[in-house]
């Protein structure tokens, strides 16, 4: 007869089993405070025991009928460390009479067949493979585990949460720090398509609002064309209530009044102007000398 595994040991089994089912339908730890996942415990406990008890009396009736070599055979087997037996029934080795026992009438160039058993380390990791790939497939098709739409749309809404967290605490730039850098201007121009295309016209044309290509300016508070233009943003026009203090409104945050402000500095002073010809408003205010 074969030695049966420890009953703890399957309730071991049976209880990571259960936890990874658990984890797999859930997709969190938070069960583990969960009576449900403690009564499944306990239930898969008790199988456990009554399989155990049932096995045992399967055993002592097949025990019965064994012949009393046998029976000292079984005995001693069953006094040995069951780790220790598990470890020898994998990595063990026949001898020559034992392999004679289990040889096949099968060979090629002089190697001859035997009939081992597979090892109990590669059985019991290919069952635990089955038992898996079925909770794991129950848990796909029945949740939303390993769903890559799922975990796209869950990592996506953490990374927009870190960065508006991020955003919330960084250092806003300032009339003071803020400064003009080529690698601003394209995401300053997604700033004015959504808060100053309605006005200013697309490329800064001019609409409503004045050419922001040309060489005239209304208003020009600072020395600067960079800085003139940040000051505009945040502070509004004094003389048109429709341009209205973006910045101070709250409306656009000092970081990106920095972005639009390189949007706008690039489409003045790195490309043509757009003339009237060209559909541009007519140049409004005074001709600008701006510091460099």
């Amino acid at each position: 007869m074969k030695q049966r595994n420890p009953v703890y040991i399957t309730i071991i089994i049976v209880s990571v089993l259960v936890i990874i089912a658990f984890y797999l339908l859930v997709q969190n730890y938070r069960f583990l405070g969960s009576p449900l996942f403690w009564g499944t415990i306990v239930i898969g406990a008790i199988l456990v025991l009554i399989q155990s008890a049932i096995g045992d009396l399967i055993e002592n009736q097949k025990f019965n009928k064994l012949t009393d070599e046998e029976k000292a055979v079984y005995l001693e087997e069953k006094k040995k460390n069951y780790f220790l037996a598990l470890y020898q029934s994998a990595f063990k080795q026949q001898s020559v009479s034992e392999e004679k026992d289990i040889l096949i009438d099968h060979g090629f160039d002089g190697i001859m067949e035997l009939d081992n058993q597979l090892p109990k380390w590669w059985l019991g990791l290919f069952y635990f493979g089955c038992a898996f790939c079925i909770i794991y497939m129950a848990s796909y098709w029945l949740t939303d585990f390993a769903h890559p739409v799922k975990e796209y749309d869950d990592e996506y809404k953490q990374q927009t949460a870190s960065v508006a967290e991020y955003m919330k605490n960084v250092p806003q730039a300032t009339l003071e720090t803020a400064v003009f850098s080529e690698d601003n201007w394209e995401a300053g121009k997604e700033v004015f398509q959504t808060n100053c295309v309605s006005c200013h016209g697309e490329g800064g044309k001019g609409g409503i609002g004045p050419n922001l290509t040309d060489k005239f300016w209304i208003n020009q508070p600072e020395k600067t064309l960079f800085k003139n233009i940040f000051w505009m943003v945040e502070n509004g026009s004094p003389n048109n209530s429709a341009m209205q203090a973006w910045g101070k409104n709250g409306v656009v945050s000092g970081n990106d009044i920095e972005k639009v402000a390189a949007y706008v500095y690039h489409i003045n002073q790195e490309q043509a102007p757009i003339t009237v010809a060209q559909g541009g408003a007519k140049p409004q205010g005074t001709l600008a000398n701006w510091q460099k």
